[in-house]
């Protein structure tokens, strides 16, 4: 008797798929990703991040470029010491360790929060950036008469991976392999093919850094030449975003989760290192100047490509600018994975709407892919896709997060001194990732606040506050509802005394006597609440059945044990209630079952529940506030209502019973 799919349902199926079996056994293989794939969807966002990164760190040098020799090395080291910190990471919290989680576990919940806002806001500008970016590149090479559609491009970009995403991890990685590929072959090219026709000019590169360094020297002295180098690096911080995103990428991951994580941080750490040093060095190599409305990798390209065969110069120049322009879209993959399960991580704490932990029936966090998707293409509209402005939004809030989780790791292992085996070289490891990362966050807020960075500093200091005053009304609740669970204090002694003054005669199974069916959430004290009242209004009740649904969130979807975990807890719940109402002397059930669409998975047990016991009514809680607030509304679901709707649509009674807390 389940509902069959109505006109939106089946153009949704359409487009996002068909919901997944839960009973599969090959569900979680199926969904999840081995290390390559979780390089192409982790790791574009590093990646692509050579598209802009090394090009602002150049051009920060000014008519200094040759000492952009010092900023490539300095790039290249500083990925593979944060790579390195963030293996170490990855170890410590094998089943996901973001900055949410590694600040929240090791310095305390309240910094954690700040880390998972930062990471938050972070991500969506890693949507925005990367889509403003890759339409940037796409029209480098399109007639100036088109730039008009440049921004709905961008717009469209969005829209089509959120669409994408809905439908799930695997599906929205698979597409972009040729891309990823592609892109990575032709800058691989590209550098390798600088060097080998530069190789004998060396020397004179040798030569022309030492003259660069002391014209610069002579130009601003020892201090400012440090200070145009300090700045040149830290403009170039966008390079580094994305790094984190294994950590924060876990649970997607192909068991062993670990070692995959820690070989896709490698391949991270190697492509990412090799393509922004190889770029920065072409820059200099081909004496790249800034030229209006292109990329400094397009004028690169042109430079490259000037002495070769027109036709196959311009399709190499073609194709490589294409795989920039899509390899950028693609980079807002890594936005749309791990910012909604930074949220839903934070939503199981009850720093946001609880709401945003839910799965969809593809298994995914639908809820946090709407909110990114929607918030990159408001940011994407009021910045008219200026990736200018967007860049100096950029880089701090992802240093922030890094800042953090090393300081909690350095905490950790001084903890540990002498308790774990190399704790004094993890400490190092660690170490240095918070000297380096504190020093560019410092450095990034302090030549960008002026520029507008103080509104990245503005937008998350105000998604903090938000938090905060979410997390205080939740606690204020759950105060309200301690009165309620003393139920369960008392249920407990008096089944206890009943049992103990021996069982009565077993209660009769008559299917066609008055049944309740109380939808419960759990033996507390709504529930409890519920059932008291049902039998103090309709006395003539002869069976009792309760019925539930296991909430499948990105809490506890984590393998096929905590399934079975849940499962188990859940059914346990449910025991309780038919223990105590056959000391009653009630003939009492329980069914129960898990999924994500609750509503829709009450609906249909319950049809069938109601073919059993024809003469059954329905029941169930609802907590009524002292006063209906936004707040209340926003962050407590109303499943008892959606439920009745689908229930009375048959012709079958539900009453919804008040549980006023006060």
């Amino acid at each position: 008797m389940t509902d069959k799919p109505n006109i939106f349902g089946r153009i949704k199926e359409s487009v996002i798929g068909k919901a997944r079996n839960l009973h599969d056994p090959q569900l979680f293989h199926k969904i999840s990703l081995i290390a390559f794939f979780a390089w192409v969807g982790l790791g574009s966002d590093g990646l692509s991040s050579c598209c802009y990164g090394p090009e602002e760190a150049f051009l920060a040098l000014k008519t200094h470029m040759f000492l952009g020799i010092f900023i490539a090395i300095a790039t290249a080291v500083t990925i593979f010491v944060i790579s390195s910190s963030y293996s170490q990471i990855i170890e410590l919290f094998p089943t996901g360790g973001g900055g949410y989680l590694v600040a929240s576990k090791l310095l305390s919940p309240s910094i954690g929060m700040i880390s998972g806002c930062a990471l938050m806001v972070d991500y969506v500008l890693t949507i925005a950036l990367s889509i403003a970016s890759g339409a940037d590149a796409l029209f480098s090479f399109l007639p100036p008469t088109l730039l008009q559609f440049k921004l709905p491009i961008a717009v469209l970009g969005v829209l089509a991976l959120t669409l994408l995403n809905m439908r799930g991890v695997k599906e929205s990685v698979l597409p972009l392999v040729p891309i990823f590929l592609i892109f990575l072959g032709t800058h691989l090219f590209v550098i390798i093919y600088t060097i080998a026709t530069h190789a004998s000019q060396l020397g004179n590169v040798m030569h022309a850094t030492v003259t660069d360094v002391n014209a610069a020297r002579a130009e601003m002295g020892t201090f400012g030449m440090l200070v145009l180098l300090m700045r040149a690096y830290s403009m170039g911080a966008g390079t580094y975003t994305g790094i984190e995103a294994v950590s924060n990428g876990l649970p997607i991951l192909r068991e062993p989760r670990v070692a995959t994580a820690k070989k896709t941080m490698q391949y991270m750490a190697i492509s990412l290192a090799t393509v922004a040093g190889g770029l920065m060095l072409g820059y200099l190599l081909f004496g790249v100047q800034f030229q209006h409305g292109k990329t400094l990798n397009a004028v690169l390209l042109e430079n490259l490509t000037a002495g070769w065969n027109p036709q196959v110069g311009y399709t190499f120049l073609l194709v490589t600018l294409i795989s920039e322009a899509v390899i950028l879209f693609v980079a807002a993959q890594t936005g749309f994975l791990d910012g909604p399960r930074v949220l839903a991580n934070m939503a199981q704490d009850r720093w946001f709407p609880f709401q945003f932990s839910l799965l969809s029936e593809r298994f995914v966090t639908q809820n946090g892919i709407l909110l990114m998707g929607g918030a990159a293409l408001v940011l994407i509209a009021l910045s008219r896709g200026s990736v200018k402005f967007l860049v100096v939004l950029y880089a701090i809030n992802v240093f922030i997060t890094f800042c953090l989780s090393q300081l909690g790791m350095v905490r950790h292992w001084w903890n540990e001194r002498g308790k774990t085996a190399a704790w004094l070289k993890k400490l190092l490891v660690n170490g240095v990732g918070l000297v380096l990362t504190t020093f560019i966050l410092f450095s990034v807020i302090i030549i960008k606040f002026h520029e507008g960075g103080w509104i990245t500093i503005f937008i998350t200091g105000s998604l903090v506050g938000i938090a905060v005053a979410i997390k205080r009304y939740y606690k204020r609740t759950m105060k309200l509802l301690v009165r309620l669970d003393n139920l369960v204090h008392a249920a407990e002694i008096a089944k206890s005394v009943e049992s103990s003054e021996g069982k009565g005669p077993e209660p009769q199974y008559d299917p066609e006597s008055k049944t309740a069916v109380i939808l419960v959430n759990g033996f507390n004290g709504m529930g409890l609440h519920t059932l008291f009242n049902v039998r103090r209004l309709f006395g003539d009740i002869k069976n009792f059945v309760f019925i539930t649904a296991g909430i499948i969130d990105a809490g506890n979807f984590k393998g096929v044990d905590a399934i079975e975990e849940l499962k188990k807890h859940v059914q346990d719940e449910l025991d309780h209630y038919v223990a105590f109402m056959k000391n009653q002397g009630f003939h009492a059930e329980a069914f129960s079952t898990i999924g994500t669409e609750i509503a829709d998975d009450i609906s249909n047990m319950a049809y069938e529940i109601f073919e059993r016991y024809p003469n059954s009514v329905f029941f169930g809680g609802q907590i009524v506030f002292p006063q209906d607030t936004i707040f209340t509304k926003m962050l407590y679901n109303y499943t008892t209502f959606a439920v009745q709707r689908r229930l009375h649509q048959k012709g079958i009674p539900f009453i919804v019973m008040p549980v006023r807390v006060s």
